[in-house]
């Protein structure tokens, strides 16, 4: 198809238009003369292009097959970028697609233009190897085996109540796979055995790899994927499942998916007749998935080509496990999460009483101390109360030892907190305070310009407590007025940057091989039982060391200059209770809250920091 001269006009001047929009956004330099690049101006990921589909168009141009070295898809774009092996290959491309090719949104015709290079910034990576713990066995059946294990499985039997799945037939033999636990139920053996023929594949796992946990299994799930279908992303459940899973391809070749919670995104080839077998990390720490598609992306001699899908049968076998999980892959493990889901129920029913103990009593025991290592204002709280217009009504909620009272002279500044001996500091100093928990603050509604609240929040126990304290602070602000709050942040470290809370750990400042091995190493947990009859037990943390959990005891020592003048008296450590906040954690709290709007996220030396407006 070649364009008229009025067409190819049109087309010239959109795609000025794309290249003006993307060089807002994009570090690219166009070219007018042919490269070996080319940009597609106006489809992508959020327009819905798919790669497999590109590349069967992009192939069929040319007296031979373009080599496609490269094809990147910035995630959540319109836009994409292509590599050849040549600048004649992509001039080939260009001159067939440009202004001519429909696979834009809606059937719009693509909108292309050369490019000198690729930018690498915000690519969504694809990336080609084998996540650590997996083994591949390319022909580990032959064609007559392979038609003799597809010849065990009738499908033309009446097949149990999930037999017939949206993306796919499946067949369950020894027990049945449940998908709505990923688990089985051990007491319901199904009269399905395992067919007999497969014991030829026992035998011969176990002389290649005699090291496994397993060589014969009590499960077997058969799943028969037409072209097209494929199955979610998941990790067999933890407990239910002994190390390792095994799957046979026949019938087709696949690619599938394996993604960690890292973000490393890995396309493993299975060749028609190859054995997978997931241990350790493999198993645990990645999930598994086939995306329902006709065709998968191969990269075969530094070049993309694509490859159709046939009709493929997997044969996946799993031996039962008979305790829970205790696996360093936490965010996928189900005992993990269920530990971690039974101990927040617990906390959360003696609350109260777990505040009373390892944070009221504590701030009253250390208040002292406490008082003299807060004396520096943070310079963007500091620039906060700045920007208040003088006369305003400012509450400071949880006001400690009161040293953001006197900041901005020109406000009315009042300060309310639990801690008697904090409070006591305060009328020491002259400050108007007053005692009251931050969950129901004794101030009438609408009576206040600002409020901060710095250090306070992640003190309380359950997220119902801290969205209540949200609410409270919302409560008490006139329309139009604006909140601070600080709470401390899981991650210490954030941009590769030491947190002031790290670095007065002299070890962390060390550039040494010693130092880099002592911030990768994970302390030594120790737990205390709390809160109560319902006791729930919370790691210790170790002082000036990133955090390990989100719910946890964090150490106070008192100095020695005040036990020595007190006889007879040892040192004394008291812990405290945080719950220190993940990143959008406390962003997404208030957007809960109705009738504020948060202005401004932002991350400042270890903690988490928003600004919101009442409506």
């Amino acid at each position: 198809m070649v364009l008229s001269k009025n067409a190819e006009k049109k087309i010239h001047k959109k795609i000025k238009r794309c290249q003006q929009l993307l060089a807002r956004e994009v570090d690219l330099k166009f070219s007018e003369a042919p490269t070996e690049c080319i940009v597609i101006c106006n489809a992508g990921l959020s327009t819905g292009l798919q790669q497999e589909v590109l590349l069967g168009e992009i192939l069929q141009h040319g007296t031979t097959p373009p080599t496609v070295e490269d094809v990147v898809f910035p995630a959540g774009k319109s836009y994409c970028y292509l590599r050849f092996g040549s600048t004649e290959e992509a001039k080939t491309v260009y001159e067939g697609m440009n202004g001519i090719a429909t696979l834009g949104q809606d059937g719009c015709v693509l909108l292309m233009a050369y490019c000198v290079g690729l930018p690498a910034e915000g690519a969504l990576s694809e990336e080609d190897g084998l996540p650590p713990g997996l083994i591949l066995i390319p022909a580990f059946v032959d064609e007559g085996f392979e038609a003799e294990l597809l010849g065990a499985v009738d499908w033309a039997e009446e097949e149990e109540m999930n037999g017939s799945l949206k993306h796919r037939k499946v067949k369950h033999f020894g027990y049945e796979f449940l998908y709505g636990t990923n688990n089985v139920d051990r007491n319901k053996p199904l009269q399905r055995k395992i067919p007999s023929v497969c014991e030829k594949l026992w035998v011969k796992l176990k002389e290649l790899h005699p090291e496994l946990g397993w060589h014969v299994p009590e499960q077997m799930t058969v799943n028969r994927y037409e072209p097209g279908q494929g199955i979610p992303p998941h990790v067999d459940t933890h407990s239910a499942f002994q190390d390792p899973i095994v799957s046979l391809s026949l019938g087709s070749a696949i690619v599938m998916d394996f993604r960690n919670p890292e973000g490393r995104h890995l396309n493993v080839d299975l060749p028609r007749r190859s054995l997978l077998v997931m241990t350790g990390e493999s198993r645990l720490g990645w999930t598994h998935g086939v995306t329902p598609r006709k065709m998968d992306t191969l990269r075969l001699n530094n070049s993309l080509s694509i490859r159709k899908r046939e009709l493929r049968v997997s044969f996946t076998f799993r031996k039962l496990n008979d305790g829970p999980c205790r696996c360093q892959f936490s965010s996928l493990c189900d005992t993990y999460q269920q530990e971690a889901r039974d101990k927040t129920d617990r906390i959360k029913e003696n609350a109260a009483q777990l505040e009373l103990e390892n944070v009221h009593k504590v701030y009253n025991e250390i208040a002292k101390h406490f008082s003299e290592t807060r004396h520096s204002p943070w310079p963007r709280i500091s620039a906060f109360l700045e920007s208040l217009q003088p006369g305003s009504v400012l509450l400071d909620i949880g006001c400690g030892n009161g040293k953001y009272l006197n900041l901005n002279p020109n406000l009315i500044a009042l300060g309310c907190d639990r801690s008697d001996g904090l409070l006591k500091v305060c009328t020491e100093r002259g400050f108007r305070v007053v005692q009251c928990d931050c969950l129901a603050l004794p101030f009438r509604s609408e009576c206040a310009d600002a409020c901060i609240c710095i250090a306070v929040i992640h003190h309380l126990a359950s997220l119902e407590r801290r969205r209540q304290s949200i609410q409270e602070m919302a409560r008490v602000l006139r329309p139009g007025g604006r909140a601070l709050i600080y709470v401390w942040a899981k991650n210490q470290e954030a941009n590769a940057k030491k947190s002031s809370y790290l670095r007065q750990n002299k070890q962390n400042n060390k550039p040494s091989e010693e130092s880099t091995r002592s911030e990768k190493s994970v302390p030594i947990e120790h737990r205390v039982v709390v809160g109560g009859e319902g006791n729930a037990s919370l790691p210790v943390h170790t002082n000036r060391t990133q955090f390990q959990h989100q719910d946890l005891l964090v150490p106070w020592k008192l100095r020695d200059v005040e036990q020595r003048q007190q006889e007879n008296e040892t040192k004394v450590t008291f812990l405290r209770y945080y719950h220190v906040f993940e990143e959008t954690e406390l962003a997404g709290l208030c957007r809960e809250i109705a009738g504020i709007s948060v202005e401004d996220s932002y991350y400042d030396q270890g903690n988490w920091c928003v600004i919101f407006r009442k409506d």
